[in-house]
């Protein structure tokens, strides 16, 4: 992973002919565009409104992602510890499976750090209720560190964002915050323009929506961590970078 990471960020190479047109699309927008060897993947970074993000094409980081993978991170004036996960119904599902098979039909009582933390939170936070989806409740799943940060994120612009998108379990969708940091994950196997550009309107109003809330309506002391199918004490630490 590190290798691959300095390869992406060690050229600058705007005229390699498979990325011509996202080399246009970059520089209209005065963005930057860092392309390896064609077609392993590109890095495109720039800067939406007050603040700046990273959209990275490649081979996938996720198993749950099948082929190239789409992320796209930004900081958030968020606190530290608060942590929550929106993905779409099927991958929810096909998670909670995978983890209930490995680790409870298959007597293992302790959740290591090589399982993404993603599958850790489903065991480690409570999720919202189908009657607090609202407009999510028949697509999306989501949990949270603190639920009522996650409603107020979910209860603007970013709930009808989401709710228009066609899900299904070839497209999964992640959007997740920890450690100060929101990433959004999907497959995308042609990264074309348009369709990059589709995906960070999406993430320009998860971030909009993530800042617009105050940090004083934010208890953090009283967010539950306790989880749900184990003690607290068989969970590890999280230290995985989302």
């Amino acid at each position: 992973m590190l290798v691959t990471i300095k390869r992406w960020l060690g050229s600058t190479a705007p005229q390699i002919p498979a990325w011509s047109d996202l080399s246009s699309w970059a520089r209209s927008n005065q963005w930057t565009l860092r392309a390896v060897r064609e077609p392993e993947g590109f890095v495109v970074e720039g800067r939406s409104h007050s603040f700046a993000w990273r959209l990275e094409w490649g081979p996938s980081q996720r198993s749950y992602i099948h082929g190239a993978e789409l992320r796209i991170r930004a900081e958030l004036s968020v606190p530290r510890e608060l942590q929550a996960l929106v993905l779409n119904r099927e991958l929810m599902d096909s998670m909670e499976k995978a983890v209930f098979d490995q680790y409870v039909e298959g007597v293992q009582t302790r959740i290591d750090t090589t399982t993404p933390p993603e599958m850790r939170w489903l065991v480690m936070f409570p999720k919202l209720a189908t009657g607090e989806l609202k407009s999510l409740r028949d697509g999306y799943g989501a949990l949270s560190s603190f639920k009522p940060w996650l409603q107020q994120w979910l209860g603007g612009a970013l709930s009808p964002a989401l709710a228009a998108l066609p899900t299904s379990a070839d497209r999964p969708l992640v959007l997740m915050v920890a450690r100060r940091r929101l990433c959004l994950r999907t497959a995308l196997a042609h990264p074309d323009p348009a369709g990059l550009e589709a995906w960070l309107r999406l993430f320009e109003c998860a971030v909009q929506e993530a800042q617009r809330i105050a940090l004083d309506e934010i208890d953090t002391h009283s967010a539950s961590t306790q989880p749900s199918m184990f003690s607290a004490s068989t969970m590890p630490a999280e230290s995985a970078r989302p």
